[in-house]
This record gives structure tokens, sequence and C-alpha cells, in this order.
């Protein structure tokens, strides 16, 4: 019994002596997310992909607010077969728009997921490159409770970043 725990003792020992010689470092994501120039790049192309597109989908709301406004001002003196045709109309711009906007929602939805998965590449590739450069033998990111400043490798992630060509 006393040999096993002799073992078990000098197993931890010589764990603890090869964890001193480990170097770790954290690396905060949503922190380098939020500041990485590749981020702010793919916000604009995106604001300008979509925007045409938002731009009609204000004016298709603003023209079925209108047809209302009109509905409900002139109900009174309109003929049957006109409130009913302006209703008709109403009802059909009112799903055209509603169509457009999930289409619009899923479009971008898709193409921000794109862009985002870009962006997440190049970072794992920074890590690695830091990593490799500095002779990390541990890197970790998302999921740590506590990392004190000396082993936040953060802001090396972040000027790799803005070094790497787009």
């Amino acid at each position: 019994m006393k040999t096993k725990i002799a073992l078990f003792l000098g197993l931890l020992l010589s764990a603890n002596v090869s964890f001193a010689e480990l170097k770790i470092g954290f690396v905060n994501i949503p922190a380098v997310l939020e500041k990485a120039p590749q981020a702010e790049k793919a916000k604009k192309r995106l604001e300008q992909e979509f925007s045409p597109r938002d731009k009609q989908l204000v004016a298709q709301q603003k023209e079925i607010q209108s047809k209302e406004e009109r509905m409900t001002k002139d109900a009174a003196v309109m003929s049957e077969s006109e409130r009913s045709n302006l209703e008709k109309d109403i009802l059909n711009k009112k799903r055209d728009a509603k169509r457009s906007q999930q289409e619009f929602s899923e479009d971008f939805n898709a193409r921000r997921n794109e862009e985002l998965g870009k962006l997440q590449r190049r970072i794992v590739e920074a890590i690695r490159s830091i990593a490799k450069d500095q002779n990390f033998d541990l890197l970790l990111t998302d999921g740590v409770i506590y990392a004190s400043e000396k082993i936040d490798v953060t802001a090396q992630v972040q000027q790799k970043l803005l070094a790497m060509p787009e």
C-alpha cells in the first residue's frame, strides 16, 4: 500500500514539474471579433450588398401605410367595388412585403454566417501562427473562467489580424 502511495505521489510530482514547463495562453475571441478590421470590412460589405433591398422593403411598407391611410380616410365615400379592390390590393401588398422581408432575412443571415465563417477561419489561422511562432503548448479560448494577463494573447491575435492581407 505504501508503495502505491509513493508511486502516486511520484507521478503527481513529476506531472507538476512538466506542467511548470508548459507555455499556456488564452485568447478572448469575442474581443478579437469586436476589433478585427476584417469584421468591420465584412459589415460594410453586407451593408452595401443589402442596403438596396432594405430600402425597397421600407418603400413597400410606406406604400402599404399610404394605401391603408387612404382606405381609412376615404372608405365612406368610396364605392363598394373601389373599397373591395383597395382592400385586396392592400392584402396582396402586405403578403408580398412579408414574403420579401422573410427572403431578405434568410439571405442576410446566410451571407452574415458566410462572412463570420471566413473571419473565424482567419482568427484560427492567426492563433495557430502565434502558437507556433511563440512555442505555445496550449492556447485556450471560450469556456475559460479566469485567465491572467500574463497568458492573455488576445492583443497579439488582433495585431496579427491587422497584418493579414484580405
